[in-house]
């Protein structure tokens, strides 16, 4: 089954690029005493994401944190080392923070994986944006397949 609103996000650990290299980040880390934009794209550089759902947030970052956000962070099933490329190449600067998910092990902990075979893409996480308040999920948004609209920043923007 996967995440709901009011349900307590599970625990796990992020690949995050630090000065000095690859490191962790937990998701106590990252949710406690904050409210935190969670986005997921099925992987880094492919069309959607970088073009549309990445951008979005990076373009709204002012707004969300104007409704009280304390960080935004995407996920996605690459390794560390590519989600800093990706991020480089797309100027998110300190907007996004760029997390690694790279085993997939977050995704299915959600409940929010995705079965990429087909296209080549291995297992991978949904496209999705939860809002997060001091560990607890409090608006869930998971695209169907194929889709682009409730998780994209405007949307939750709208429901914040």
């Amino acid at each position: 089954m996967s995440i709901q609103a009011g349900d307590k996000m599970p625990a796990g650990s992020f690949g995050v690029m630090t000065e000095t290299g690859p490191g962790a980040l937990t998701t106590d880390e990252l949710f406690a005493g904050k409210k935190v934009v969670l986005v997921s794209v099925p992987g880094a550089f492919t069309p959607t994401c970088s073009m549309n759902h990445l951008p979005g947030f990076v373009d709204h970052a002012d707004a969300l944190l104007a409704k009280g956000v304390d960080t935004i962070a995407c996920m996605a099933v690459n390794d560390v080392f590519v989600m800093h490329a990706w991020g480089k190449d797309r100027g998110v600067g300190d907007k996004v923070r760029m997390l690694a998910d790279g085993n997939g092990e977050y995704a299915r902990a959600l409940g929010l994986e995705l079965d990429g075979t087909g296209f080549g893409m291995g297992m991978r996480g949904q496209r999705f944006a939860i809002v997060v308040d001091d560990g607890v999920a409090t608006h869930v948004a998971v695209e169907e397949p194929g889709q682009f609209e409730v998780s994209k920043a405007e949307s939750i923007l709208a429901n914040l």
